[in-house]
């Protein structure tokens, strides 16, 4: 059995990633912001009591060097999924989300380097590493992404949160280039959806189900591509990721590319009492265009985006991490009921 750290436990991919784990017998070390902040934690806590003495939570900041050394200690692998991130914009991307996400990366794997025991680091990072807008994909065949892609259009003004994980990523592979004790996995994952271990409601996924949810896209969508996958699967793909001798490079983690349209149909599947909210056609492109500013988009992301279809080579995530992709219909079904459950999207 291993022993691994997973740093940002208390996120909502991590928590699955270290739910996994610990099903699977290994021991984890898991790094949080705080120890003291018992409702963000009380997740872990029940994980903790389900599987005595094979979780042990650290203090750590991504901001601060200090901390990771301690989580490391004795571990096989690393897990690095912490990472910041802000809903709706920001008036200093590049000190609020941009620099905080390299450093962040710098400060853990520096840590990794100091920590003789670790041989595989599994950072996180996401399908916006690959690409700026679908638009670039327009004349591959069948418009797929590749593992090979890396984003080289996105800015600190058009897509700060793109730049922040195409930057720390390609710090990474640079400090991994740099030794030989350690290898590296990269992981990129869509739009994450599914249930979640805790009830925090700060996830991307959980603002967009509510919008479906609550009417607010009632008039209509943009012809707009998801690619979407479940918690569950990213995190099999970590785990597989951090375990695996023979995983390698990076890897696209997606199940289905949906337009947002196609979400709301399986949402009608799965939960047929809400239809009368849920938008049932998509709106004209040179209407999204025109009504770009007032709903909250910019034209450029319009132009290069919508009507711009997309899809995802994960063949190798498939037969090397060995991910069984669940349908959608199924992930966007349980995680409506958990939202409900849990008071964060009306009954």
């Amino acid at each position: 059995m291993a022993r691994v750290a997973v740093t940002g436990a208390a996120g909502y991919l991590a928590s699955w990633v270290v739910k996994l784990l610990l099903e699977q017998g290994h021991t984890v070390h898991g790094t949080v912001r705080s120890l003291q902040d018992g409702r963000k934690l009380a997740h872990l806590q029940r994980l903790s009591a389900e599987h005595p003495g094979r979780l042990v939570l650290f203090e750590a900041d991504l901001l601060k060097a200090q901390g990771f050394d301690a989580a490391m200690e004795g571990c096989s692998a690393v897990v690095h999924t912490a990472s910041p991130y802000r809903l709706g914009t920001s008036a200093d991307p590049e000190r609020e989300l941009i620099a905080p996400a390299v450093e962040g990366t710098r400060h853990v794997l520096e840590a990794v380097n100091r920590t003789g025991s670790v041989q595989r680091v599994v950072v996180t990072s996401s399908i916006v590493a690959m690409y700026g807008d679908s638009v670039e994909l327009q004349a591959r065949p069948g418009q797929a992404l590749a593992e090979t892609d890396v984003n080289r259009t996105s800015t600190a003004q058009s897509n700060a949160y793109a730049l922040s994980k195409t930057r720390a990523e390609a710090l990474a592979w640079d400090m991994q280039a740099r030794q030989n004790r350690w290898s590296m996995v990269s992981v990129h994952p869509g739009a994450i959806f599914g249930p979640s271990l805790s009830q925090r409601d700060d996830a991307t996924s959980v603002q967009l189900l509510r919008q479906f949810l609550d009417g607010s896209f009632r008039q209509g969508v943009p012809e707009l591509w998801l690619g979407t996958v479940d918690v569950r699967d990213v995190a099999q793909a970590h785990v597989s990721a951090a375990l695996l001798p023979g995983a390698s490079g990076r890897y696209i983690v997606v199940g289905e590319s949906l337009r947002l349209l196609e979400i709301a149909q399986r949402l009608r599947q799965s939960h047929p009492n809400r239809s009368a909210r849920l938008p049932t056609k998509e709106v004209p492109k040179w209407l999204m265009w025109l009504i770009a500013p007032a709903a909250g988009m910019a034209r450029r992301y319009v132009r290069h985006n919508v009507g711009h279809p997309m899809q995802f080579d994960t063949t190798r995530s498939r037969t090397e991490l060995g991910v069984a992709y669940r349908p959608a219909l199924d992930t966007l079904g349980e995680h409506v009921e958990q939202l409900v459950a849990d008071g964060l999207a009306p009954a």
